[in-house]
């Protein structure tokens, strides 16, 4: 079930671990939450390769965490309009749906930008942002997620 309204997403999952990804062209950005759904926290950065190994790899680390759902950061556009990026990550989300996991897609407008401001007023390194801003992402999207999911 692939879903981008939390209501939906809700019904399949009352509580339980989950995971998010921000899916981009070389890296997969994924954080988890902790079962009460209070705050999320960076895990994990999967370098893209063929598709195949993506996969195995996420299912691997959701089988650790003993995953009850998927948060995907869905890329929109600020009009509200989807783009190609959007697609992309609509597409993954049905690529992974026979995980058997629920599946929610994310508005993540400003994720990326949010969590890098915030190194930046961290001091942290250009190198340092570089290879963090995906999983730092990745959990921006899930925070917004579960802190939505807590209040319906």
């Amino acid at each position: 079930m692939i879903t981008d309204k939390t209501a939906e997403f809700i019904q399949y999952i009352e509580s339980g671990i989950l995971c998010a990804c921000d899916v981009g062209s070389k890296t997969i950005g994924t954080a988890f939450c902790d079962e009460r759904w209070s705050i999320a926290t960076p895990y994990q950065l999967i370098k893209r390769g063929k598709f195949a190994k993506d996969k195995i790899k996420l299912q691997e680390i959701i089988a650790q965490k003993e995953t009850k759902g998927i948060v995907i950061g869905l890329p929109i556009n600020l009009d509200g309009s989807e783009g190609p990026r959007s697609q992309s990550s609509r597409a993954f989300a049905k690529n992974i749906e026979d995980l058997g996991l629920p599946i929610l897609l994310w508005d993540e407008r400003w994720s990326t930008q949010a969590v890098e401001r915030a190194m930046i007023d961290n001091d942290v390194s250009r190198a340092k942002r570089a290879e963090r801003i995906d999983n730092g992402a990745a959990a921006y999207i899930l925070q917004g997620a579960i802190d939505a999911l807590i209040y319906l």
